[in-house]
């Protein structure tokens, strides 16, 4: 059986970065999509995000690829939220972020995860994917 320890970190966004996604209503997306995830052999390890955006870190397995990994996950939650009576649709943009993670970082990058709403407390969503992409020397 092949082992896998390929970890990668996801970002992506709202349909031009509309905030519809408040605390309650993304608490109830993120569990779904905890939960269509490991139905679909898909590992999140961590999942979070903010009121336009979420951070997503995935351990791929063998005979995943990363373009499937984000078609499964942002297609069935905006199928499954648009099910739902939140009196707003969500829409993500077809662009996503993903860099892979060292194993050694894995708890850095969970915490950075887990920690968005005092994250963007200081720092606006734009201003922090400029940030990761200076980073990871990606253009904007």
């Amino acid at each position: 059986m092949p082992q896998s320890a390929v970890y990668l970190h996801f970002v992506w966004s709202t349909k031009y970065r509309v905030p519809i996604l408040s605390t309650s209503i993304r608490y109830q997306l993120l569990e779904h999509m905890r939960k269509n995830a490991a139905s679909k052999n898909i590992h999140i390890i961590c999942i979070n995000g903010y009121v336009d955006h979420l951070h997503c870190l995935v351990q791929l397995k063998s005979g995943q690829t990363i373009d499937k990994i984000m078609m499964l996950i942002k297609g069935e939650s905006a199928h499954w939220f648009n099910l739902q009576d939140f009196g707003v649709k969500l829409e993500w943009q077809s662009e996503y972020f993903v860099c892979s993670v060292c194993q050694s970082n894995l708890i850095q990058i969970k915490n950075y995860i887990f920690n968005q709403e005092k994250h963007h407390a200081k720092m606006t969503s734009e201003e922090e994917l400029k940030l990761l992409l200076k980073r990871h020397r990606l253009s904007y």
